[in-house]
């Protein structure tokens, strides 16, 4: 099975110099959960990654794992 990233939030989060427990605080999840998001185990929902956008300050297609947007910015 390829080592496929299905988001860049681990990279994001580091690009902004935000930690994951700072995640945790805002959106209210456990720890697990923002773990299992940055070390793509799972994808966040399309409302969650919206939040996360949100509260990173970022396009929500910058949490997406290379598109062509993020390739070109």
């Amino acid at each position: 099975m390829p080592n496929y990233k299905i988001n860049r939030i681990s990279e994001v989060l580091e690009e902004k110099g935000i930690k994951n427990n700072d995640l945790i605080g805002h959106l209210k999840v456990k720890k697990e959960t923002v773990s299992r998001w940055v070390n793509n185990k799972q994808q966040p929902t399309l409302n969650t990654l919206n939040d996360i956008a949100k509260f990173l300050k970022v396009d929500i297609r910058e949490l997406l794992h290379q598109s062509e947007w993020v390739k070109n910015k």
